[in-house]
């Protein structure tokens, strides 16, 4: 018997046609350098480019406008290291509502400022030590506020799905498209939409070695919890795949790759040097995989997303400059 899974590909394309003219058609890079230094024909999809400067704006924004009225008039709230809190933020300035974000006290603080700036109420937590979803929970109780989750919701995923959509129509077919992973939404909606329009290309996630709960979970056949990973990549720091995610995923991705915060450095270095993109960890995941050479498809067509930017001048310095990469490419 065949399970419904949560999303299928008409919502994908639903939420697509709601965005197009409001999130950005992130522009499809190409680098020769990186071409050489993989052995493949690579396209990146920059959506450390989009607004709020990152995917997450996708599905907040869908999620947000298909709230009733009344939902509205209350308000919303999301708990977030940084990206889907600045756009949660935004989205709900745009769309004419509030929104209170429950964000870790050590997130990055350009993070944490363009939130404020974007007109949102924050509270803090400790994520190492709080429950940031209990804590959600209980404001959203109290002040009657509407939840809008960084990846396990419905429209949320449809909503990140959308930069597929996007990729195939500026590139055509695919042999994989390569992935940040976190909680599993942008892959999950991703994966949607290639089994549907390109279900010969692979779905492929890549995700930190210290925060592997996807590719453990995968295996497994089930959701594994992990303690809170310490990684540079400070938004896939998660403790557990999504319900409705890994349901998607566990269906639809072939394979899940970790890679190092040395190889996300060197990938860093690479874009920024070699192809003028500020990416944050995170948003470096999947050229990451592919230069450290821990995912390897020679003579393919890959797709990447470089899923975010959101980083500061000064964070960004520091993390280059201990990077070797870095220190060869001045020298």
């Amino acid at each position: 018997m065949s399970i419904q899974l949560p999303i299928t590909f008409d919502d994908v394309a639903r939420a697509a046609s709601g965005l197009a003219d409001v999130a950005h058609q992130t522009p499809v890079f190409t680098s020769r350098a990186l071409d050489e230094r993989t052995g493949a024909t690579v396209w990146c999809k920059c959506e450390n480019l989009q607004r709020a400067g990152s995917f997450k704006f996708r599905g907040a924004y869908n999620a947000i406008s298909r709230l009733t009225p009344g939902q509205r008039r209350n308000g919303v709230v999301a708990f977030s290291s940084g990206n889907h809190a600045q756009a949660v933020a935004l989205a709900a300035r745009m769309l004419d509502t509030t929104a209170l974000i429950v964000m870790p006290e050590d997130a990055p603080v350009a993070k944490r400022m363009a939130t404020l700036a974007y007109g949102a109420e924050i509270v803090t937590f400790d994520r190492y030590t709080d429950d940031r979803f209990a804590i959600t929970d209980a404001l959203a109780a109290d002040r009657g506020l509407t939840l809008i989750p960084p990846y396990d919701h419905p429209d949320v995923i449809a909503g990140q799905g959308s930069v597929a959509i996007e990729f195939l129509g500026r590139v055509g077919g695919l042999d994989a498209l390569v992935v940040p992973i976190g909680g599993g939404a942008q892959l999950a909606g991703c994966a949607t939409v290639l089994a549907s329009l390109s279900p010969e290309t692979r779905a492929i996630g890549v995700e930190t070695e210290a925060g592997d709960k996807n590719r453990r979970s995968l295996r497994a056949g089930t959701r594994i919890r992990i303690p809170v990973p310490r990684t540079i990549a400070d938004g896939v720091t998660g403790e557990v795949p999504g319900e409705l995610t890994f349901a998607i995923n566990s269906r639809h991705v072939d394979e899940v790759i970790t890679v190092t915060d040395a190889e996300i450095l060197d990938a860093m270095v690479f874009l920024f040097d070699r192809m003028k993109l500020v990416a944050e960890p995170t948003g470096a995941l999947a050229v990451a995989a592919l230069l450290s050479g821990r995912l390897r498809l020679p003579g393919r067509r890959v797709g990447v997303i470089i899923s975010g930017g959101n980083i500061d001048t000064g964070q960004f310095t520091r993390l280059l400059s201990s990077s070797p990469a870095h220190a060869e490419s001045v020298a």
